[in-house]
């Protein structure tokens, strides 16, 4: 079995209707996610992120990078969750 490749934060997604939350904690979550549960306004945001985590994976780049990733693809198909911020 592949190393998980942990995230240090993880990521808050909305997916399939509002108020339904999914945290990926993983490089490996953060794969499956895109590429199978992803919403179909995909962009380049997400192609990109697919084959960031994907060579993540493959141990040729960094979590961090596979988590940048999947922000922007998020922020790109309008699926990252409202942070909380602490006051």
């Amino acid at each position: 079995m592949m190393d998980e490749k942990p995230f240090d934060k993880p990521v808050t997604l909305e997916l399939g209707r509002i108020g339904r939350y999914r945290h990926i904690h993983t490089t490996r979550e953060a794969a499956d996610c895109l590429m199978t549960v992803w919403p179909l306004n995909r962009g380049a945001r997400h192609r990109d992120a697919v084959e960031t985590c994907l060579k993540v994976l493959d141990g040729h780049r960094s979590t961090a990078d596979a988590r940048r990733a999947l922000v922007e693809a998020a922020m790109e198909s309008d699926v990252l969750a409202p942070q909380k911020t602490s006051h």
